[in-house]
């Protein structure tokens, strides 16, 4: 090894064991380049050494499970199809039990020894009263004497390729062993002060990975994985709280210190309703953000119907009344002009300049309102991602709101407020998908959150029932009641990506059975799909919009965007095709009038432990905060809307559905250091300072908002 680096910065190819070709498949694999990639890659289990089943006792299908015995005989055969498997007898004082590898054919052979003693590792399945293992791990007895000291051997992810090379995880295992006996504790470096791990009773960074490798308790274990999990969201945090530091210091905006003629008018005179007490403490986070001169950078999550629009509207008044333009930018067309019609009307009588722009706008219209904006005739102008195209110019862009965020590029974002050239515009990002608070912790931690939890006076709230197939003619009766008392109804389909056209047999199929329970003329019914061109679905809902049509039938394109407060029920066909946020946001679509609504969720009799459970929370709880819990602690960070794009969830060991606790404890010792000391200049912070350092190029920009 090259004696100038510290010894974690050392190649990998220069470690024992691994040589220059291992070392590439070590780097194109799994982008390990040092010995500290290679030592924090960690286990993904752990193999209990003092723990062994026989063959008799095993059940089918459950765990995996480890056993000791003799490999009795192996044999390669042919397949119809020219690809080889491996089958092997293996047994125990118990019994015996087959074991079959269908990769990794040629290296097994060779490395596979008939007669020799192994602890394999795996699960047993049983068909026709045979027992057998598909791929198990195997690891001759005689080899495993390193292990003596530790309770639990750890397992590697491994891939084909680095078996063929010899790199499975029992190799690892011995490369890794062999690495920590020659590492000392001046090799690892400290990254956390030590009052930190007095306070939280954890151990050193050396033995944090000395424990996560080979634990010789389950103590040990745990104190390892806990510490690195802390680790891991405390530099997070860390990273977020000094970028907003940062952009606090950077990006400078106008201060609105007035609050006068348009927004005074608008609240004593012109507001429909009275504001709920969540929107009035919004509106004052808004209003003190705003009256700084940095950039406000404010995220407000409200579910569908809360009135977030209403908010971002008084806040638009707010600039005027300082002298400033005001831009909203919608993901879609229809929620664009949804937002403009709504807007437009509530400021009707007022003088005030307001405008539409998206890609359908063209010509001489077009021109006009880009030289009105440019001149600063329009006070504020809505629209899709047309907003951020080149040739936009406004006079004095000083408050940009987006709505759904999510559903635009970082880059999209970012041009969006670069319009103003002297001063950043104050920044309001709105989301209806209710994001769960240990998300919103990881993905928004520089920014500062709003959340509007009720709804507003005179709503009901959505009755929401489950249905078998064997309750369709009860439901037809229930639909034809509501159109009787003049209400509409949404049917919605599941729309899975792969199977588009067997999506819209399904579609076609309903509505093909629907129009013999609803006939014409008596009855209209609308059809929206994906497939349509943009001006058929757009003509189409607003036959809808228009009460032309009693029922829209649908696939997921409504999720986003109609709003129709005449449409009292929403009827979702094969319930268990569709994630739960998906699931709630298509119940937003009903009540939103002051009628009685309805979500009634349709399913078969064969329904997944997980899509019993989706079910079960829709039926329980209208609460999209709570919701948005269920689903993450169901389907993981990386499925939740957006989340892929942000690079912030590749976590080793945090699991943020389930490790509420840790983070919130760094978290918070995040907030504490930064406010005591904002540029970790004290001596007891110079370990954070280094490590903030050392992750600093690892990471893109985290400000993705602005």
């Amino acid at each position: 090894m090259p004696n100038h680096l510290n010894i974690l910065d050392t190649p990998i190819e220069y470690v024992k064991g691994i040589g220059p070709s291992r070392g590439e498949t070590f780097r194109k694999e799994l982008n390990i380049h040092t010995v500290r990639n290679l030592l924090y890659t960690f286990p993904f289990r752990y193999i209990d050494r003092t723990k062994f089943h026989l063959i008799k006792d095993v059940k089918a299908e459950g765990d995996n499970i480890q056993l000791k015995g003799t490999l009795v005989s192996i044999e390669k055969i042919k397949g119809k199809t020219n690809r080889s498997r491996i089958t092997g007898i293996f047994k125990d004082s118990s019994g015996f039990l087959e074991l079959v590898w269908f990769q990794g054919v040629t290296w097994l052979e060779k490395s596979l020894k008939e007669g020799e003693e192994y602890i394999i590792y795996g699960k047993v399945n049983v068909f026709n009263g045979n027992k057998s293992m598909v791929h198990p791990e195997m690891e001759l007895v005689s080899e495993s004497a390193i292990h003596l000291t530790s309770t639990f051997d750890p397992v590697y992810s491994s891939t084909e390729k680095m078996d063929a090379k010899g790199l499975d995880s029992k190799t690892r295992r011995k490369i890794i062993n062999s690495l920590l006996v020659t590492i000392e504790e001046k090799d690892v470096p400290e990254t956390l002060p030590p009052y930190i791990l007095e306070k939280l009773k954890i151990g050193s960074a050396y033995n944090t990975l000395q424990w996560i490798h080979f634990p010789s308790n389950e103590r040990e274990k745990e104190l390892a994985v806990n510490r690195i999990k802390f680790e891991e969201f405390f530099f997070v945090q860390v990273r977020l709280l000094l970028s907003k530091i940062y952009r606090q210091y950077k990006y400078r905006s106008a201060p609105f210190a007035t609050i006068g003629h348009y927004f005074n008018t608008f609240y004593n005179h012109k507001l429909p309703f009275e504001l709920t007490s969540a929107q009035k403490k919004v509106i004052k986070e808004i209003r003190a953000d705003m009256g700084k001169p940095v950039q406000m950078n404010r995220l407000l999550q409200g579910d569908v119907g809360s009135g977030k629009t209403i908010v971002a509207l008084l806040s638009m008044l707010i600039a005027l009344d300082n002298g400033f333009q005001s831009c909203l930018m919608a993901p879609t067309e229809i929620l664009a002009q949804q937002h403009f019609e709504s807007i437009s009307g509530l400021l009707q009588g007022m003088d005030i300049g307001i405008a539409f722009l998206s890609g359908s706008v063209k010509g001489k219209k077009r021109a006009a309102i880009l030289q009105d904006l440019k001149e600063g005739k329009v006070n504020i102008i809505i629209g899709t991602h047309a907003l951020i195209e080149e040739h936009v110019v406004f006079k004095h862009l000083g408050f940009a709101v987006v709505d759904e965020q999510h559903r635009f590029g970082v880059a999209q974002r970012a041009s969006l407020w670069k319009k103003n050239d002297a001063l950043a515009p104050h920044i309001l990002v709105m989301t209806a998908t209710p994001i769960p608070r240990t998300l919103a912790m990881t993905l928004y931690g520089d920014l500062d959150v709003s959340v509007i939890d009720e709804l507003p006076p005179g709503r009901k709230e959505i009755k929401t029932i489950h249905k078998y197939e064997t309750a369709r003619p009860q439901l037809i009766q229930f639909l034809h009641s509501e159109i009787a008392k003049g209400r509409q109804i949404y049917i919605v389909y599941p729309l899975i990506e792969e199977s588009e056209k067997l999506d819209l047999k399904n579609l076609n199929d309903g509505y093909e059975r629907l129009l013999q329970y609803f006939p014409q003329p008596d009855f209209q019914i609308s059809v929206v799909h994906g497939r349509m061109k943009a001006a058929d679905k757009d003509w189409e809902m607003q036959r809808f919009i228009k009460k032309t049509t009693q029922i829209m039938v649908a696939t997921t394109v409504i999720e986003v965007g109609v709003n129709v407060p005449n449409a009292s029920v929403m009827v979702i066909e094969n319930t268990e095709r569709f994630g739960l946020s998906q699931l709630h946001q298509l119940r937003g679509r009903v009540g939103r009038g002051a009628d009685q609504s309805y979500c009634i969720l349709m399913t078969d009799y064969k329904i997944s432990k997980e899509g019993r459970e989706r079910i079960h929370t829709m039926v329980r709880t209208n609460n999209g905060f709570e919701i948005a819990e269920v689903d993450l602690k169901l389907r993981g960070p990386g499925d939740i809307q957006g989340t892929q794009q942000s690079g912030l969830l590749d976590f080793k060991l945090l699991n943020i559905g389930t490790d509420r606790a840790i983070m919130d404890t760094a978290r918070n010792f995040a907030l504490h250091i930064i406010e005591d000391d904002p540029k970790l200049e004290k001596p007891r912070h110079e370990n954070i300072r280094q490590e903030v350092a050392r992750l600093k190029h690892q990471y893109k920009d985290w400000a993705r908002i602005s």
